[in-house]
């Protein structure tokens, strides 16, 4: 047998609530928490920190 199927499975706790995960929703425990993680993304909850781009320093046409 290969060395990831006989691995311990890698435990852990739900992001969202605490509780254990469920390998069918890794990394989450269920669908419901799935769904709330899905719906702060699309909220926008979850952003990655970045400076403004300036349009003019980036448009080649007016060169």
């Amino acid at each position: 047998m290969s060395a990831a199927r006989t691995a311990a499975p890698q435990g852990g706790n739900c992001p969202i609530c605490g509780k254990a995960t469920v390998r069918a929703f890794r990394p989450f425990c269920s669908a419901r928490c799935a769904d709330v993680d899905l719906a702060h993304w699309l909220r926008g909850d979850y952003r990655i920190p970045a400076e403004p781009v300036d349009p003019e320093a980036q448009d080649p046409a007016s060169e």
